[in-house]
């Protein structure tokens, strides 16, 4: 799981993709128009944690989101 700006000319937004573990069938994860980032696994898998400027009213407050982890 790692977070990239590759799809964007301009370098922004910021999306979560996932790969398998020979670095290949990459898959996008999150859809904002913002900044998700620093994402990481709970120890058993089942949530995930991330940063994310989502749903901030404008501002510029970047806020952690933990969700459970549905495959």
């Amino acid at each position: 799981i790692f977070c990239s700006n590759h799809e964007y000319k301009r370098g922004f937004p910021f999306n979560m993709y996932m790969v398998d573990l020979e670095g290949k069938g990459m898959v996008k994860i999150s859809r904002d128009k913002g900044f998700d980032a620093f994402p990481m696994f709970s120890p058993d898998g089942k949530k995930i944690i991330f940063a994310s400027n989502r749903n901030n009213g404008g501002t510029r407050d970047t806020n952690l989101f933990i969700a459970d982890w549905v495959e």
